[in-house]
C-alpha cells in the first residue's frame, strides 16, 4: 500500500484537533525541500487528570507496521522525549515533530509546512467519505463527540 498525501488539513485548529483525536496518522511536509515525515499519535487514558498521547514515527516503507516510538505529549502541550524512545532527540524526525507541534500550539507555523491526513478519521480510524469530514480528518459522529468533550473541559475549568 502506498502512502498518499491526499488530504491536506487546512486550518491550524483542525490540525490540532486531528492530532489529539486519539488515533491520528498525520504527515508533515516541507514544501521547500519536499521532505515529509509521517507520525501516529495515539491517546492514552487520562492519568492523574493529565492527558497523554504517544507519538510514533514511520521509519520504513510499510505505513502500517513500520513505526517507532519517539515521545509523549503531556496535557496536550508538552512533547517530551522519554527513556523508551527508540529515536534520539538529534534525529530529524524527532526534531521535525517537535518543531511543527510547538509552532502549531503557538500559532506560528510557517507557510512552507503542510499537514496531511490519510483519509481516515483521527478518532476511530474509519475511512472518511463525507467531504466536510475529509477536510478536517474527523467523521461527523467523532467530531460531535470531541466537541462535547472539549466543551465539558472548558466548563470544568471555569
Amino acid at each position: 500500500m502506498n502512502h498518499i498525501l491526499a488530504h491536506k488539513i487546512k486550518s491550524r485548529q483542525a490540525s490540532i484537533d486531528f492530532i489529539f483525536a486519539g488515533k491520528a496518522i498525520v504527515t508533515f511536509k516541507n514544501v521547500n525541500t519536499g521532505n515529509r515525515y509521517t507520525f501516529k499519535i495515539t491517546h492514552f487514558k487520562k492519568v492523574e487528570d493529565k492527558f497523554m498521547h504517544f507519538v510514533k514515527v514511520m521509519y520504513g516503507s510499510d505505513n502500517i507496521n513500520d513505526y517507532s516510538y519517539i515521545g509523549t505529549i503531556f496535557d496536550k502541550k508538552d512533547f517530551v522525549h522519554t527513556k523508551k524512545s527508540k529515536v534520539t532527540i538529534e534525529d530529524v524526525r524527532f526534531r521535525t515533530f517537535r518543531y511543527v507541534f510547538n509552532n502549531l500550539l503557538m500559532g506560528t507555523l510557517p507557510n512552507y509546512i503542510e499537514i496531511f491526513h490519510e483519509g481516515k478519521c483521527g478518532k476511530c480510524g474509519r475511512t472518511l467519505t463525507v467531504p466536510e469530514s475529509i477536510k478536517i480528518g474527523l467523521g461527523p459522529v467523532c467530531r460531535d463527540y470531541l466537541d462535547k468533550e472539549k466543551s465539558n473541559q472548558i466548563n470544568l475549568n471555569i
